[in-house]
């Protein structure tokens, strides 16, 4: 055999053995692929079947859970129905500091500082008025061209100019404005028939759902954001209603009136404020409490709001204590004004408010909004807690006056110093001085800090008028109080603040 064969030989028997390495391989990876789509499949069914019979079709359950491919079409659609609103303001600047934002005497007094280095410098103030304008939204809710926007937007405004989606300008008249909501109503008289928005309901919306804003953020108009509801119900010290929705879709100055939309284009919310150092927060007026004032906005121009009569606070743990209250909730009474319908109905200081007119108070500021929308004259039922015992009276509803929050919210906390309080007898002349009627109680002269009555709010001028429910006319008083509180882990004070009354729980070191 010549060395050419033998070579040829080997070539070819390299080949046989290569072929049938290569058939093997792709034999194995076609089994593997066999496989894994076999198991892909069973995992598919077996998790689709858990899903639509633990869960349920979650599309047809809720056609908002995922996010749409576009918002263009909503936007063309809602966009004509937004307005630009522009507003004139005359500034007197005598009615400010030279420096502009302080206006009035400021913290220090009749005479500010920053004033007497202006004039110092460059000579006293021009009295000259002088414009200024500013911007924000709103929408058109009737063809015949009512607009919601915010009370703050127009609030003083000499001037209301409403630019519509085809660039025409109106002259605007504020029909009626309500500050503790924040709302106004404006109306222009348009030659043709305009777009307007239906409006939604906003109690059905959930945390999570998709939200789109349209508004003209400083400046610049027609501008969609979309972000979804963050919260609900939220508490931000705006005003005595609050009740907001909170969302993180990018709201900015100018956006102030401007509607916050559902995915079904209809408007859930009215843009309102926003948190100037935070990032995708902003707040919305629920549309449900617009439309309960809507007509009376309409119709008179203001709103017309219940009155119950009472200063509440909210029930802390501590004070929770002091009134023998399993739980830390409904409205606490710590003032009852004088002639109002809670004092002839036969409400009291100290009473616990945990029902109205059928409806659970869970927490303080649910009461305030309850008895805003009950209508003058009508009676209902208020269901508290007096002395750890339930009663139910009925109260006839009156005409807002003044619906006060107590200022003061006690803190709790263990205490292990001094009660650290120094009290002395109030005189005729301190009555007098402070503006009181009567010279019952003892006025608080010093409070030490860090002491346990600095913890509970207690402060230099309140006046002491009851400890653990026992009246304070006098020192004889005050004293024999204390000596009988000596062995309790708390006080329950009632003191007087100014016009207000508050309990404030003072715990006891021991």
């Amino acid at each position: 055999m010549t060395v050419l064969s033998m070579l040829k030989r080997i070539i070819i028997g390299r080949e046989k053995v290569m072929k049938k390495i290569l058939s093997g391989v792709i034999i194995f990876l076609i089994a593997v692929s066999v496989v894994l789509v076999s198991c892909n499949s069973q995992s598919e069914s077996v998790s689709g079947n858990f899903w639509k019979e633990k869960k349920g079709d979650v599309s047809k359950t809720n056609p908002q859970i995922s996010a749409p491919q576009s918002f263009a079409e909503l936007a063309k659609e809602l966009n004509p129905a937004v307005v630009n609103i522009n507003t004139t303001q005359v500034i007197n600047p005598r009615e400010f500091g030279p420096s502009m934002p302080f206006p009035g005497p400021g913290p220090w007094g009749e005479r500010d500082p920053f004033q007497e280095f202006w004039e110092r410098f460059f000579g006293e103030m021009p009295h000259r008025e002088f414009k200024q304008r500013s911007l924000g939204s709103g929408f058109i809710v009737s063809k015949d061209g009512y607009i919601i926007t915010n009370n703050h937007v127009v609030e003083k405004a000499t001037e209301i100019k409403v630019t519509i989606g085809d660039g025409k300008d109106y002259d605007a008249k504020v029909v009626g404005t309500d500050a503790k909501t924040d709302l106004a109503l404006l109306k222009i008289n348009p030659k043709d028939d305009l777009l307007g928005v239906a409006l939604g309901d906003s109690d059905k919306l959930q945390v999570g759902d998709w939200v789109i804003a349209i508004g003209n953020p400083f400046g610049l108009e027609h501008t969609v954001t979309a972000g979804i509801v963050s919260a609900k119900g939220r508490v931000i010290g705006a005003g005595p209603y609050d009740n907001f929705i909170q969302t993180d879709a990018s709201i900015n100055p100018g956006n102030s009136g401007g509607p916050l939309f559902n995915l079904a284009g209809e408007v859930v919310g009215i843009n309102t404020a926003i948190i100037a150092s935070g990032q995708g927060i902003g707040f919305a007026i629920p549309i449900n409490m617009a439309k309960e004032l809507l007509p009376q906005l309409k119709e008179k121009g203001k709103v017309t709001r219940g009155w119950l009569g009472v200063a509440v606070q909210k029930v802390t743990e501590d004070l929770a204590k002091s009134f023998n209250l399993k739980e830390e909730k409904g409205a606490l009474v710590a003032d009852v004004v004088a002639g109002g319908p809670a004092e002839k109905a036969g409400i009291k200081r100290g009473d616990v408010i945990i029902e109205f007119d059928g409806k659970e108070i869970k927490e303080m500021s649910e009461l305030p909004r309850m008895v805003a929308n009950m209508p003058i004259g009508k009676e209902v039922e208020v269901r508290m807690l007096r002395n750890g015992r339930e009663k139910t009276l009925k109260v006839t509803i009156g005409e807002l006056k003044e619906e006060r929050e107590a200022a003061v919210k006690p803190t709790s906390r263990e205490f292990e110093e001094e009660l650290g309080l120094t009290v002395q007898p109030l005189t005729s002349e301190m009555a007098r001085r402070f503006g009181l009627s009567e010279t019952k109680g003892v006025m608080v002269s010093n409070v030490s800090p860090d002491s346990p009555s600095d913890e509970a709010g207690i402060r230099r001028g309140d006046i002491i008028q009851e400890i653990n429910r026992w009246p304070i006319k006098d020192m004889d008083d005050y004293q024999k109080a204390l000596r009988e509180a000596k062995d309790k882990k708390s006080l329950l004070l009632l003191v007087r603040r100014g016009d207000n009354t508050i309990y404030l729980a003072l715990n006891i070191p021991g």
